[in-house]
Formats: C-alpha cells, sequence, structure tokens
C-alpha cells in the first residue's frame, strides 16, 4: 500500500510536525487536569501512535494521544488509590481493547452492536462530558476542586473568560489550519491574561534543566482501582471505532476491513497498555488529527510516524514540561468549560443521529437511570477506600447500562429506525 505515497522526506517531516501541533492542545490539556506528566504524555503518545502503526501494519493515518473520558475516573482513582494503582487500571483499560481485538477476530463485529447499540453509549458519554461539568466550573473560577480558592476569584474570570472566548472564536470561524487548533489559541491568550495579572510561576520554568528523562512510573495493580477504571474503557472503545471509519471516509478507504477493526483495536490497546507501564494517560484517536488530514489531503501514514517522533523528542525538554505545568488553573478551566459540553453533546448526537426513540419504555428506562448514576453519584458496594469495594460515577452507570440494555427485552429495536443499519 505504502508504495503510492512517494511524498518527499521533507514533506513528510513539515507533515507530521504540522499534526502534532493540531493534536498539541488536547493531548498535554488532559495530563495537566489530571495532574500526570505532561512530558509522560507526550512519549506515551509517540509510542503509543508508532505502536499501533506496527500493530496495522502502518495503513491507517491517525494519531493517538490523551483520552478525555479517562479525566474524571483518573483524577477519582488517584486520590482514592494513589498514581501507580491508578496506571495499573489503565493498564487494565488498554486489555479491554486488546480483548475486543481478539473478539472482533473470532466473531465478528455483530456482539458489539448488540453489546454497545447507541442507547448504552449516548448517554455513557453524556453522563462522562456532565460528570466533569464541576470541575471545569471551579477551575474557571480559580478554584480547587473542594472549593478552595487557589487565585482570587475576579482575576480567575479574567483569565479564564478570555480563554474560552479565544477558544470558541478560532472554534467556530477558523479558517483553514487554524480552525483545528483552537486549544492552542485558548491556552495562548489566557497564559498571557495570567502572565499580565502574575499568576505564573516563573521560577520553576527557570529552575527546570533543558533535557531530563520523563518522570515515568511503574504501576501496580490494585483490583479495585482496576475496577473503578476499567467499565470506563467501553465508551472510548467506540470512540475509537468511530474514529477509524471517520478517517475511512476521509481517505476513501475501508478501514475496518484492512488492516481491520480487530489490528485497529489492538493497537489502541497496546497503545495504552503501553501508557499505564509508564505512567501516561489512556490513548485514543484524535478527531483534530483526522480533521488535518481531510484538510491537507495528505493520506500518508508515515506523517504520523514523523509526529510520534516529534513528541516523543519534545518529551526529554524539561523546560518545555516546566512551562506546561506552570498554565495556571483559570486558563485549563476556561477551556474545559467548552470541551466538557462538548462531549455531553457528542453523546446527545449518538442518540439523535440513530434515532432513538426515547417514547420507547426501555429505551427511557436505560438512559434515565444510566444519566442518574453516572452524574448524582450513587455509590453501590461497602465504601471507596482501599479496603473496601464500591462502584460510582461513570463505571457505574457503564455497567448499569450494559446490563440494562442486555436484560431488558428488545435489545435490537433500535435497528427498525435505521432500516437494520450496525453501529459500525
Amino acid at each position: 500500500m505504502q508504495d503510492e505515497f512517494n511524498d518527499p522526506l521533507w514533506r513528510q517531516i513539515i507533515s507530521g510536525a504540522q499534526m502534532l501541533f493540531v493534536a498539541f492542545g488536547a493531548l498535554v490539556l488532559m495530563p495537566l487536569i489530571t495532574g500526570l506528566d505532561p512530558n509522560v504524555a507526550l512519549f506515551t503518545a509517540g509510542l503509543g501512535t508508532l505502536l499501533f502503526q506496527i500493530v496495522t501494519r502502518r495503513q491507517v493515518p491517525v494519531f493517538l494521544a490523551s483520552s478525555f473520558a479517562f479525566i474524571t475516573p483518573i483524577i477519582l482513582a488517584k486520590g482514592q488509590f494513589g498514581l501507580a494503582a491508578t496506571m495499573g487500571g489503565v493498564m487494565a483499560a488498554g486489555f479491554v481493547y486488546t480483548f475486543l481485538g481478539f473478539a472482533v477476530k473470532i466473531k465478528g463485529t455483530g456482539f458489539i452492536d448488540r453489546l454497545l447499540p447507541p442507547v448504552v453509549i449516548g448517554p455513557v458519554i453524556i453522563s462522562i462530558g456532565l460528570a466533569m461539568a464541576p470541575i471545569a466550573a471551579h477551575m474557571a473560577m480559580g478554584r480547587a476542586e473542594d472549593g478552595t480558592e487557589l487565585i482570587h476569584y475576579q482575576t480567575a474570570m479574567l483569565i479564564s473568560m478570555p480563554a474560552l472566548l479565544t477558544t470558541l472564536i478560532v472554534a467556530v470561524f477558523g479558517k483553514g489550519i487554524f480552525r483545528l487548533v483552537p486549544i492552542i489559541a485558548g491556552v495562548l491568550v489566557g497564559f498571557g491574561m495570567a502572565f499580565y495579572f502574575g499568576v505564573v510561576d516563573t521560577a520553576k520554568i527557570a529552575a527546570a534543566p533543558w533535557f531530563a528523562l520523563p518522570h515515568f512510573t511503574a504501576p501496580e495493580f490494585n483490583w479495585q482501582a482496576i475496577l473503578f477504571i476499567v467499565p470506563v474503557a467501553l465508551a472510548p472503545a467506540i470512540e475509537h471505532i468511530g474514529g477509524v471509519i471517520a478517517v475511512g471516509s476521509v481517505t476513501g478507504r475501508n478501514y475496518l476491513k484492512n488492516p481491520g477493526l480487530h489490528r485497529t483495536l489492538f493497537g489502541d490497546g497496546i497503545a495504552t497498555t503501553a501508557a499505564g507501564l509508564l505512567g501516561g494517560p489512556p490513548n485514543t484517536t484524535y478527531a483534530e488529527v483526522t480533521g488535518a488530514v481531510m484538510l491537507t489531503k495528505n493520506y500518508n501514514p508515515k506523517i504520523m510516524t514523523w509526529a510520534a517522533i516529534f513528541a516523543i523528542s519534545l518529551a526529554f525538554i524539561g523546560k518545555f514540561g516546566a512551562l506546561l505545568q506552570s498554565i495556571p488553573v483559570p486558563v485549563m478551566g476556561g477551556i474545559l468549560c467548552l470541551l466538557f459540553g462538548s462531549i455531553a453533546a457528542v453523546g446527545m448526537n449518538t442518540l439523535i443521529r440513530h434515532q432513538v426513540d426515547l417514547s420507547e419504555a426501555r429505551n427511557l428506562v436505560i438512559v434515565s437511570v444510566t444519566l442518574v448514576f453516572g452524574i448524582g453519584g450513587v455509590l453501590i458496594g461497602t465504601g471507596m477506600g482501599p479496603e473496601d469495594f464500591g462502584l460510582k460515577g461513570i463505571a457505574l452507570c457503564a455497567i448499569v447500562a450494559i446490563a440494562l440494555n442486555l436484560i431488558l427485552p428488545g435489545n435490537d429495536s433500535w435497528k427498525k429506525k435505521k432500516g437494520d443499519e450496525p453501529i459500525i
């Protein structure tokens, strides 16, 4: 397949740098929100993309990086079980992708349609977005999650709102490649405002070495942390399938058949497992990069190899990581007001696009219970301490949605609205 791509090496390198630029804002924002090392995230994004290319024989032009679906579970798991145990849960989430890949290879894609139809995926994705809304609001107002003031309210709002407004303007009115980098634009404006108000800690940037190893973290396996994080992997698995379909529609190729959905899922699983092994966030395919592929009409998968190489190289620049970690909370909070809402909107669009009829009792029950369990803080178990077992939040609502869909009669009724069209 690669013989048809005869781009000069210099053009591949420039295109690779451009792809990383497009992905960069979301790539580093996720670890900054969750308290992970952004340099590790850069390294694991590059490594994960290279592993994905090996598994898929470098046939799919996608870039893998930090998944926003795991933000809330990682924040909560870190507080309850520690970073190492959380990374063990991330590795287990990678095993879920790997298992799905093997299952698709053996049974085909039909079982995914039955296990994860739109009536399940939609409300789970909505819950992921809305459950994180309070985090965005607190950060935009300069507060910690418990309400503790980190930056004076008025100063925080004068930082977060221009960052949000810039992100909105670039996303809606931007032209060409600039329309694909609203997060970077918002961060730059917000960081400039923060610097003006004197809330940027420049001492840490000055003290950081130019070159340094990323702060890798070895995982440990805690079954409570694993059960807490693993169910969340189901929604990004569908996000991955949608991403592969999207890039296939852009390039005019059916990647579900060649190299095959089983290979792309397996590649994503290996990438996420490798990230957890080193202390990085779970990986997923990036829609921004797919948009850049469509805009530039450069379908050569080799450019993603160069994007991965650039990401790995940046991971060893110590001052760069210190600069990223110096971005004040309100800057990220302003942008997250849009991003978390966007995640919820994707879930609503899933229900709308597949014409899920909420006048049907089973659909209404699944969506309603899933949303309340996911957003309302329902806890099933004895507690969330290190010696207790319990499920809550996204993990709980994902399991409940799947169980209700399998138990309630008529679990293929949604297909009637789409002429028996499967989700993938």
